[in-house]
């Protein structure tokens, strides 16, 4: 690949049916391989299907699942002239290219590196998600305050917990739990 090749590459977001996403990112990658020195492998660099690692509770248990950042949708780096783009919209599963009229917008700079580091990030360490919201009411189902109810005042996805304000003695008291032990209403 030459430099003046990399350098005149952007990334494309392409519409894809959904749940085929992963379907498409493999028939662009195969169709990079098979035309490996050819004229679209140096058009066509990549595509990716950008995901994400959180952490989700499924029959009470903490379960690690990978979700897609943005579905229905591949990211194909590449460089756009007619042969790549008719190669790329002529992909089974893909829709069409995103864009303001006739012509692919290549995403900025600052999307793109967003939705890498993104990516990048999440392989390192998943980000729990908390299925709980503020001022949702929500019953105390382990510890000390099993049986009271209290309303969600913060929410600490890093830590894994929840400041819920209960009533203690008559008293308004904010406690800090772990999620696992709230039930949501």
């Amino acid at each position: 690949m030459t430099t003046e090749t990399a350098a005149s590459s952007y990334w494309y977001a392409v519409q894809t049916y959904s749940g085929h996403e992963n379907k498409v990112q493999k028939l662009i990658q195969r169709r990079i391989d098979e035309d490996a020195g050819g004229t679209e492998a140096s058009e066509i660099l990549q595509a990716i299907v950008p995901t994400q690692e959180v952490v989700e509770i499924r029959n009470g248990k903490r379960v690690t699942v990978t979700r897609r950042l943005y579905p229905g949708y591949v990211l194909v780096q590449m460089v756009l002239n007619e042969r790549s783009q008719h190669t790329i919209n002529n992909i089974q599963g893909v829709i069409k290219f995103v864009g303001s009229g006739k012509a692919p917008q290549p995403l900025r700079e600052e999307e793109i590196n967003k939705i890498l580091g993104v990516k990048l990030e999440t392989e390192d360490e998943a980000k729990e998600e908390i299925p709980f919201h503020l001022g949702q009411v929500v019953e105390v189902i382990k510890g000390p305050f099993t049986d009271f109810s209290g309303t969600v005042q913060e929410v600490y996805p890093d830590k894994g917990k929840v400041k819920v304000e209960v009533s203690l003695f008559g008293r308004p008291t904010s406690v800090e739990l772990d999620y696992m032990d709230l039930k949501g209403y």
